[in-house]
């Protein structure tokens, strides 16, 4: 039994993960507040079950690169890792992004290519008279 296919393009049901917006100025020890907010977002914001949860964070409100942003971020990734997800950083600063780098935290980004993928826009100059390997 066949079907004939339908007219026009496949419904697919878009998956937009939930946004949690940090704001500073933060204090050393503000943790607990966003952490629950991570969970209640990770538990009922659907989005699948396993390491398909993600949770994104708008960190452009954070104000200045600390050791205090440090410290909520790394907190928010292991209490999303304990509950089963992930989190995806939106609009870090640069200097938040060099600062993550310096302590070896490792982030995913939204809007970076991955990794294994070259930029857009960037091709392999060949010469010619080069052999071809």
């Amino acid at each position: 039994m066949s079907y004939a296919p339908l007219p026009g393009l496949p419904v697919v049901d878009a998956m937009t993960p939930p946004v949690l917006v940090l704001n500073g100025p933060l204090a050393p020890d503000e943790v607990s507040g966003p952490c629950d907010a991570l969970r209640a977002l990770l538990d009922g914001g659907g989005g699948g079950g396993g390491s398909g949860r993600v949770v994104v964070c708008d960190v452009a409100g954070l104000g200045p690169a600390g050791l205090a942003a440090v410290n909520l971020l790394a907190r928010l990734q292991l209490t999303a890792r304990r509950s089963g997800g992930r989190i995806r950083l939106r609009d870090p600063s640069p200097a938040l992004c060099a600062l993550l780098d310096l302590v070896g935290l490792r982030f995913e980004m939204e809007g970076q290519p991955e990794q294994r993928e070259p930029p857009l826009g960037v091709e392999e100059a060949v010469e010619p008279g080069d052999p071809a390997v």
